[in-house]
């Protein structure tokens, strides 16, 4: 192609709304343009990226047997209420009506369709395993879109959906995708990660996730370097930092104390001159509109997704501060386990064989010393809280790292969720009805090119890998009028093509500056130039990741671009 006849809009300015690199730098380039908000146009640059994805994710998921379907993702509301999710996709989901006053709605994901589909269609055991994938349009009412296409309301997704028999089955089909998914983000060029993961509202026994460490994540996950234990911030264990003070061994009874005005732990510390460690954090949570106290050590933050699956409860929120003082006599700041009957306590792992701690004391103002857990409470034990910074790994006993991280893509065991629910049977060997047990695996197609974008950039612009590249090389003439350039650069686009490279010619009537500004910041992996050499037989080769220049000679040039593409 000719880049003279290309639509790329590229900008000298950085785009006032655009926060994190990867928005900044896919504006600037060109490859998309802004609709709303969290929806988003991809022009000619970024098609070709996505389409270039998107190949290589068809090519692994073939691999492992999969087979490419569609699916529609305007659904009606009767599917999603036979699982359950009607409901529990709360606000997330894009709803509507049809004429009829139906309701329907906009997919985030297809479970619910191909657990229809299977039980349609599936008769027989000897009809699975069963891998169907597509690659298609997925919506979510994202409240705050922001940060480009990390956070958008329209986005691509692979997804794959897998029935099998037994669970050994889906532990092939799972370490499959794993494999699969391996190949896929080692083929785009990207640094990644895979870590333990909690299932939600997918539901199921098992998931990973494969991230990819970023500034500009929103999520975080625990990390060892040492072993290599790793998983996101609401699955990860770890064994808690010590505390920073002893505890008093000697027998004490509670005491109250008065702490006028002095409601935060941090207010708490500072006025008895104690640390954090050694008090007691008391959080009031309703489960499925049932009142809980959850117990923690002064320092540590509550996990809701570990209290919700120790509870196994379907939501979990902080309680109201009418709800505490009807229960409690006190407000929020000065609540405490001791004396506390008809509710059910929590306390994290890390208050076991604690003594002689500070709480609440169930009234304004005031708070007990010479708590102690498991004497003056009685709490039920469970690892309840969030992993922090300091603590080791569970695995080795090394410091763990909390690092910022984006999801590329997230595999769940599902177990019996949705055919179970919905009703899906097949005869099994011996004749007799059983439930197939389901998988199910995504992919943000977006994610994959903003997370190359993110990791993948300096301060010209962007440097993608070429197997996601919207062209392998650009060859740039310095003045396309000049005949012997123009034919050094025509010979080679030729020869390019001839070997089946993907290459564009920057036929442009531009500066030289501009020409190269422009290959810099779109992210075309190489450059060659042709210029006042050619009449010696020369051109430069540039690499545009390490930004090293080499003189080659002209005939040897489109070798050297295929030994550069192969090794990249």
């Amino acid at each position: 192609m000719r880049w003279s006849s290309l639509f790329i809009p590229t900008l000298r300015q950085i785009p006032a709304e655009a926060e994190v690199v990867s928005h900044q730098l896919l504006l600037r380039a060109g490859y998309i343009r802004q609709l709303s908000a969290g929806i988003y146009s991809y022009l000619f640059l970024a098609q070709r990226s996505l389409l270039k994805i998107q190949q290589i994710v068809r090519e692994e998921m073939n691999a492992i047997g999969a087979q490419e379907i569609y699916l529609p993702a305007l659904n009606p509301a009767e599917l999603w209420q036979e699982s359950g999710r009607w409901e529990a996709m709360g606000d997330n989901m894009f709803r509507l009506k049809d004429r009829f006053g139906r309701d329907l709605c906009l997919a985030m994901t297809h479970e619910e369709v191909v657990t229809a589909i299977a039980r349609g269609e599936l008769r027989s055991y000897k009809q699975l395993p069963q891998i169907w994938y597509q690659i298609q349009t997925k919506f979510r009412d994202e409240p705050r879109p922001k940060s480009g296409l990390l956070r958008v309301r329209q986005f691509i997704m692979k997804d794959s959906y897998t029935f099998d028999v037994d669970a050994a089955g889906l532990d092939g089909s799972y370490n499959a995708h794993y494999a699969a998914y391996e190949r896929i983000f080692n083929r785009c060029g990207l640094e990644y990660i895979v870590v333990e993961a909690h299932s939600g509202a997918m539901g199921g026994s098992q998931s990973h996730e494969f991230m990819v460490a970023s500034p500009a994540g929103e999520d975080f996950v625990a990390r060892c370097t040492n072993c290599g234990y790793a998983a996101n911030l609401e699955k990860a264990d770890s064994q808690p930092s010590a505390p920073a003070l002893h505890d008093p061994e000697a027998e004490l009874e509670p005491e109250e104390f008065h702490t006028p005005g002095f409601k935060t732990i941090a207010e708490v510390a500072a006025f008895v001159k104690l640390p954090e460690t050694s008090q007691m954090k008391s959080l009031v949570m309703v489960a499925d509109e049932k009142l809980v106290l959850i117990m923690l050590r002064g320092d540590h933050q509550l996990s809701e997704t570990k209290l919700l699956s120790v509870l196994n409860a379907k939501e979990v929120r902080p309680a109201h501060p009418g709800e505490i003082r009807e229960w409690f006599g006190a407000s929020a700041g000065s609540l405490g386990p001791v004396g506390i009957k008809n509710l059910q306590i929590l306390a994290d792992n890390a208050l076991l064989g604690r003594r002689n701690m500070i709480a609440g004391a169930n009234k304004d103002d005031y708070h007990l010393r010479n708590v102690t857990p498991g004497e003056d409470f009685h709490p039920e034990y469970f690892d309840l809280r969030q992993v922090a910074p300091g603590d080791a790994c569970p695995s080795c006993g090394h410091s763990l790292d909390l690092v910022k991280a984006v999801e590329l893509g997230h595999i769940f065991k599902l177990g019996y969720k949705y055919s179970e629910s919905m009703g899906l049977r097949v005869l099994g060997e011996d004749g007799k009805e059983f439930t197939p047990i389901m998988g199910s695996y995504g992919i943000g197609i977006e994610r994959i090119l903003t997370c190359a974008v993110e990791t993948m950039h300096d301060s010209e612009g962007i440097f993608l890998p070429p197997a996601i590249a919207p062209f392998s090389v650009v060859i740039t003439p310095v003045n396309y009028k000049d005949v012997g350039q123009r034919e050094a650069a025509d010979l080679l686009y030729a020869r390019c093509l001839q070997a089946g490279i993907d290459a564009v010619l920057d036929d442009r009537d531009e500066r030289p500056g501009v020409k190269f500004k422009d290959a810099d910041l779109v992210g075309i992996p190489f450059r060659i130039t042709a210029g006042k050499k050619v009449g010696e037989g020369k051109v430069e080769f540039t690499n545009r990741r390490t930004r090293e220049t080499q003189e080659v000679l002209l005939h040897e040039a489109v070798d050297r671009l295929q030994n550069s593409l192969a090794g990249a």
